[in-house]
């Protein structure tokens, strides 16, 4: 195995990444003691969500306040037919759009207690850009339960 190949997978290892299982990610967040970071996107279609995960959720900042205090949950919602998820995930996104997205923002980002309560949202690419979204991330997390 060459160093860059090797890079990648310890670099994976050790990043949070983003997760499309509700119920684990409940589960996680209580175990760890955590938020869930739930992002709703159109990974094919809808530029601001694909800005919001090259450029917000793709920061070091981001990745940093992530990895301690985030459990990171991912609804999305292709519609290019070679991206299309499984019917369960498809079941799993449409029932977590009936709860916490019920008018279809794209992208909507929500932090979620670790039983499911919402404690902030943010629609639509943050103005203020990643360093603007990872402070209120950051506050809203150390507000406490």
């Amino acid at each position: 195995m060459n160093l860059p190949a090797l890079l990648l997978i310890v670099a994976r290892l050790l990043l949070p990444g983003w997760g499309t299982d509700y119920e684990h990610a409940k589960e996680t967040a209580r175990q760890e003691n955590k938020y869930i970071l739930l992002n709703f996107s159109g990974s094919d279609w809808c530029g601001p969500c694909i800005r919001m995960h090259d450029e917000v959720f793709g920061s070091d900042a981001f990745k940093q306040v992530a990895g301690n205090n985030l459990v990171l949950l991912n609804a999305d919602f292709p519609r290019l037919k070679k991206n299309q998820l499984s019917k369960e995930q498809q079941k799993q996104n449409e029932h977590l759009a009936d709860l916490y997205n019920q008018k279809g923002s794209f992208p909507l980002t929500v932090l979620l207690s670790a039983d499911g309560k919402v404690v902030k949202e943010w629609a639509g690419f943050p103005a203020g850009g990643a360093g603007q979204f990872v402070n209120e991330v950051k506050a809203a997390c150390h507000a406490g339960f």
